[in-house]
Order: C-alpha cells, then structure tokens, then sequence
C-alpha cells in the first residue's frame, strides 16, 4: 500500500507539451487514484506551472495541486517544510532532487522516490548528483537501457531501482474527424498514392541524436522503389537545425519529399499518424520513447533504434523493428521492408496494450512506490 501522505515535485506539468509533461500527468493521475483506493493523500507541486494551467484538467482536482509560476525559491522552500510532513517524497526529474536529498537530511526515514528518465542521469553527473541519486529509497527508470546507464555511471544497486516503463496517456483520442485526416492530406499536398513515413520531435542540433537527418539520408535510395514517397518530419524546430537539415535535402535532392509541419498541436497530431504508414526514429539517447507506443495506437508499423531506451517501447523488437540507428544503409533497408509489406509489420494491440496501457502502468506504479 502506498504511505498515507504523498508530495509529487514536478519542474512543469501543462504548460508544456513535451515527454516528460506528458509522463508527469499521467503519473500525477495515478497517484491520485492509487491514493484514493489506499485512502492516502497526495499533493502535487510544479515549479513553473501556474494554478490556471490545471484548470479543467481531466487527471487530477485542482485542489491537490499548486503551481509556483517559475518562483524557484517559493516552491524549494514550500516543498521542504510539506515534504517533512510528508511520508513519502515522489520528484519527477533529478533537477528537483535537492528538495528531497534535504528532506532526507532532516528526516532520513522519509522515503524519497525518483524518476529517471534519460540523459539527464546517464553520465556527466556532479558528485552531488550521484551522492543525491545514490540517497534515494527508490529509483523508477524508464527503461531498462536507462537502469544499465544508471547501475555504470554511478554504480547505483540494482536492488533500489524498479523500472516503470511510460504509457499511453488515458485521453489520448481513438478517432479522428475524417474531415480533419482529409484537411491535413490537402494541406501537405498528399495524394492516395503517396506512402508517408512520419517523425515526430523537436528539430533542434541538441536533440540530433533523434536521427531524422539519416533518415533524410535513406530517402533517394527508398524512391527508386517507392517514387510516391513523402517523409513528414513534425516538431518545432530552431533556424540553425533548419538551415543543418535544408542543407541535407538538397545535397539528397529530396526537396519535394520532405514536409516539415512545425509545431503540431495535440488536436492535429491524431490526423498525422493516421495520415501516416509508417512510424521512425532512429534515435540513439531515448529513454524510453512513449511517441512509439502512440504510433502504434493507431496501427503504425514502427522502425527505431536498437541502442537506447526505444528497445523497451518495443519489446524487444515484438511490436516494430529495430535497426542500428547510425546505418543509414540498415534504416533504409527496414523502411523499403516494412512498405513493401506494411501489413505485416503492424503491431499486435492487444500486446502493446497489455504493457503499455494506463491501467497496467498505474498498478505497476502502485507496487513500485509499496
């Protein structure tokens, strides 16, 4: 059972749309649930989140949650003195820690959760880092690539982390209006013919290691065979990775073939993975990659890579395919095998929902905070 009194520390939950957001309101979702059901309680406190932000939320009321609006002192502050009245201590990113290293300080029976999520705790860590990291009563890593990153880096016990693989998020829309599919085809130029790969992140030198631009790379052999082929490459970008990226096209002449979206509201971004025919990212720093379970919530066939935390999201190579993410001459092979038989390549729900559904992740959640 969970302890009777719980303090989630988030740095932002709805003012921003981006993987981790996405997996703090889900786990912020579950808390309360799982509080509800072991008649616990649960606060919920986000740094640069502002209480407007949560209003008509549907994961958690509003009464369990304060928003500091950036103000880094108030929240450190009000997080410590309701964290010793607290039983147990759940920080959502390393970046938080101090507040519960301190707690701990204070109160070393407080129990003291973290999440780890990627390559914020794979390596470069200050001593204090790993000092607070190796303090912690629990470790949740996202996958079992970031528990390996983690157990080599700063030799933490294997015996205190639990991975907790991400979810699909609960209200994540099944259908999509048919006249917002036909809008978006009409909107990139696409026609019934055109088979569509689809890639979805931020465009930024920083966030490279998505792998985007090999894929950019594998489009002029990919046409020899598939000359009806457009890649959507999806996500805001920064005019430096545009001008990296325009480059690329036009030394592949691939400049009819590469459609970038910008940013995509999660209102459009339905439409585009079922646009789609196929879903890839052959990163090589994700820790874990919760837009691969999305993609194939809509039936996507997916490609990733086979050195990081995406090995999870697909099982192993269960539900999509796993390449080497720096071959270029491997990713393009795998993406003419799975559109000349995309069928085959569809990922079987009823797995994919059987590990990565809502409810799954909350009684998982449940037992590794017990």
């Amino acid at each position: 059972m969970l302890r009777n009194r719980n303090l989630f520390l988030t740095l932002r939950i709805f003012s921003a749309t981006g993987g981790i957001e996405k997996v703090c309101r889900v786990v912020g979702k579950a808390l309360y649930e799982n509080n509800i059901e072991s008649k616990g309680s649960i606060r919920i406190f986000s740094m640069y989140d502002t209480k407007p932000d949560a209003y008509q939320n549907l994961y958690f009321p509003l009464e369990i949650f304060r928003g500091f609006g950036k103000n880094k002192i108030a929240f450190t502050i009000k997080s410590f003195f309701f964290g010793l009245q607290s039983d147990t201590i759940i920080i959502s990113h390393i970046n938080l820690l101090i507040v519960g290293w301190l707690i701990k300080k204070v109160r070393p029976q407080k129990k003291v959760v973290l999440f780890a999520h990627g390559i914020e705790v794979w390596s470069h860590l200050s001593y204090l880092k790993r000092k607070m990291i190796l303090s912690c009563d629990v470790v949740l890593p996202v996958s079992h690539y970031t528990l390996e990153r983690l157990i080599h880096s700063i030799q933490i016990k294997a015996s205190v982390c639990k991975v907790v693989n991400n979810c699909l998020d609960p209200y994540m829309p099944l259908v999509e209006d048919s006249k917002r599919v036909s809008s978006l085809k009409e909107k990139y130029g696409i026609q019934s013919t055109d088979k569509i790969l689809f890639t979805l992140c931020r465009l930024s030198s920083k966030e490279r290691y998505k792998g985007y631009d090999k894929v950019i790379r594998s489009l002029p052999q990919i046409l020899l065979e598939q000359p009806n082929l457009k890649y959507i490459l999806a996500g805001s970008f920064d005019e430096d990775e545009k001008k990296y990226l325009d480059n690329i096209i036009k030394e592949m002449g691939v400049s009819d073939v590469v459609i970038f979206t910008g940013f995509v509201s999660n209102e459009d971004l339905v439409a585009h993975f079922l646009i789609s025919d196929l879903y890839i990212m052959p990163s090589i720093k994700e820790g874990f990659g919760i837009v691969f379970v999305e993609a194939m919530c809509y039936g996507l066939p997916v490609i990733a890579g086979n050195r990081d935390g995406s090995v999870d999201a697909l099982l192993n190579g269960e539900l999509g395919l796993l390449i080497d993410p720096l071959d270029v001459d491997e990713i393009t092979n795998a993406i003419k095998i799975v559109l000349d038989n995309k069928d085959k390549y569809i990922p079987s729900r009823n797995i994919m929902m059987e590990n990565f559904s809502y409810e799954v992740y909350k009684n998982k959640l449940h037992l590794a905070l017990s």
